[in-house]
């Protein structure tokens, strides 16, 4: 245990658990609602999408592109950031461990150490192109479901504020229930527990629009 210990904690493998330690804040946080679960996610191309060339890029574009090039999209980004650190920390793991076995803990490793952390990035970005291929349909079908199931439906605000930038909710489907990203118009903003009306489905942003449900009643009923 005290191997196992020092190692992940120790250069460079300790790289990888700051990462995934970091992910697994995030998915708590997620989960009571603190943060978007899609909240890193940005327009990406489909995978026979091309990433056309412009003068400027902004970080995101350019961010975009290299997903898409090293095969990482369709999923929202916060699952491949998951699946590379969690893959990272395992080869990572190893190979420090073999590395401290015929080195030892001592100056050599700072220097063995960068390969290390290259050698299991490399590795864990082509493993996790090859494990989210089978997801891609899945979001892509549950989008379109969804998208036809939920316009003009009652939700739950899930996260602390709901505005024109960010927000989650919940729809009660009659099962586990839905949480989607929702967006208020204008400069309405809503809180955690309000009652929201799916109006509208942005496909290029995968978001809702959403109006109160008191608003949406007053308005079907003129």
């Amino acid at each position: 245990m005290n191997d196992f210990l020092l190692t992940i904690v120790s250069f460079p493998t300790v790289f990888f658990t700051l990462l995934l330690g970091v992910m697994v804040l995030y998915w708590l946080c997620a989960a009571f609602g603190l943060v978007d679960i899609e909240v890193l996610d940005m327009d990406l191309p489909d995978v026979d999408g091309q990433v056309h060339a412009h003068a400027e890029h902004t970080f995101a574009e350019t961010f975009a592109g290299i997903l898409l090039r090293l095969g990482l999209n369709g999923v929202p980004v916060t699952i491949i950031i998951t699946f590379i650190a969690l893959i990272g920390w395992l080869i990572s793991y190893y190979l420090s461990y073999f590395e401290w076995s015929l080195l030892g803990y001592n100056w050599v490793r700072y220097v063995a150490g960068i390969p290390i952390i290259i050698v299991s990035l490399y590795l864990a970005i082509l493993a996790t192109a090859q494990l989210i291929k089978p997801l891609r349909k899945f979001f892509a079908k549950a989008d379109q479901f969804v998208e036809k199931k939920i316009l003009g439906q009652v939700a739950i605000v899930r996260s602390s504020k709901v505005d024109a930038s960010s927000g989650e909710a919940n729809f009660d489907d009659g099962g586990a229930g839905l949480i989607v990203k929702v967006r208020a118009l204008g400069e309405q903003h809503f809180m955690r527990g309000d009652r929201v009306v799916l109006l509208e489905y942005l496909a290029e942003q995968h978001v809702y629009r959403v109006i109160s449900e008191n608003e949406f009643l007053g308005k079907t009923s003129e």
